[in-house]
């Protein structure tokens, strides 16, 4: 009898770390989004909708004559259109049209289905030289790459660059003289060479330099040396968390890992800072609500850069990519720094945050 008890219990069935995670974000969204967490709680807890990233380097010229005909956009040459569509409409603020069109690489394309059409896209499919004609992701993951707006011959680093969604974005623009793809995982930087393998020509793959650092220590690898920094950090990933077991940070096993996040997400934004030379950008980006995550870690990185390393730095206004993309994502129009893409039922990509940071 006992020890059937003890077995009993030794099995009781336990919390689920995704129910631990709603209860997470529940207490602490709820305070922060205050009436639109209702919303956004039931984005998260839907499908995800995803983006089409069309692979330039790929024969495909008959994929965007294909997404077109099931009414998919490609929503970064969309937006410029539409911006000066409703200038036209507003002579007053005819003056904004030039910054906003200027932050915008052309070259990215990347293909939406509308507002509540939850159309899925079909599985990728190999050319003839086996270049897959475009990538599936989530379409919010390309705004911190737009913002970092890749100039010709910018060397570039992608501090945690696995599973490669942005890496490849970020070669899409066609610009990168070099670009360093760092990630402190081997598993996930396998995965980051499949991607590399399956969408980009070896040619390319050649000007790609695949590393699997601490990026924490990436200032004392090559310190100073880049136009571009991108630090898309590890997170609570708010929308796996609260839908999938595998692999959840809520699991009680990795409270501490959880709790330690945004120390570690400092210290990856200061090894990206350091990283950048004098006049170069830094884009901070998570894939979570929580502004311990976001806002915070940009705030204390502003106050250690100057107090620690009399590195000034300039946070930049992205207010216009609100304006650019409100068509195809839902934004937080509150944030202190940065900008905040919210899942929504009928446009439901993200969580994304995103700040952009001048060192000056």
């Amino acid at each position: 009898r006992h020890r059937h008890k003890e077995k009993w219990a030794a099995t009781a069935p336990r919390i689920p770390s995704t129910r631990l995670a709603l209860h997470h974000f529940d207490t602490s969204y709820s305070l922060h989004l205050g009436a639109l967490w209702p919303s956004v709680r039931a984005g998260l807890l839907c499908e995800q909708k995803y983006g089409a990233l069309l692979n330039n380097f790929a024969a495909a010229d008959h994929v965007p004559e294909e997404l077109e005909l099931l009414n998919a956009t490609d929503f970064i040459s969309e937006a410029p259109q539409k911006v000066q569509q409703w200038q036209r409409e507003m002579v007053a603020q005819a003056e904004m049209s030039s910054p906003l069109c200027a932050s915008i690489s052309s070259k990215i394309k990347c293909y939406t289905f509308p507002r509540g059409d939850i159309t899925r896209f079909r599985p990728a499919r190999p050319d003839g030289l086996g270049l897959l004609d475009y990538y599936l992701m989530d379409a919010a993951s390309l705004l911190p790459v737009l913002a970092l707006d890749v100039q010709p011959d910018d060397f570039v680093l992608d501090l945690c660059a696995a599973p490669g969604g942005k890496t490849l974005a970020l070669l899409q623009t066609g610009f990168c003289g070099h670009l360093a793809a760092n990630d402190v995982s081997v598993s996930r930087t396998k995965r980051l060479y499949q991607i590399l393998q399956s969408y980009v020509p070896k040619e390319v793959r050649d000007t790609v330099s695949v590393t699997s650092y601490d990026g924490r220590d990436w200032d004392q690898v090559k310190g100073g040396t880049f136009h571009k920094v991108l630090v898309d950090v590890p997170c609570t990933t708010d929308r796996h968390s609260a839908m999938e077991e595998d692999n959840n940070i809520f699991h009680r096993r990795r409270t501490k890992e959880r709790q330690m996040l945004p120390m570690l997400q400092l210290q990856l934004l200061m090894a990206g800072i350091l990283a950048a030379r004098p006049g170069g950008a830094v884009v901070y980006s998570t894939c979570s609500l929580s502004p311990l995550q976001n806002e915070c870690v940009v705030e204390r990185a502003l106050d250690v850069a100057q107090a620690q390393f009399n590195i000034s730095l300039h946070p930049e206004d992205l207010s216009h990519f609100r304006t650019l993309f409100q068509d195809t994502f839902s934004f937080f129009s509150e944030c202190r720094l940065g900008e905040l893409v919210l899942p929504h039922l009928t446009a439901n990509f993200g969580p994304m945050y995103f700040c952009k940071l001048r060192r000056v």
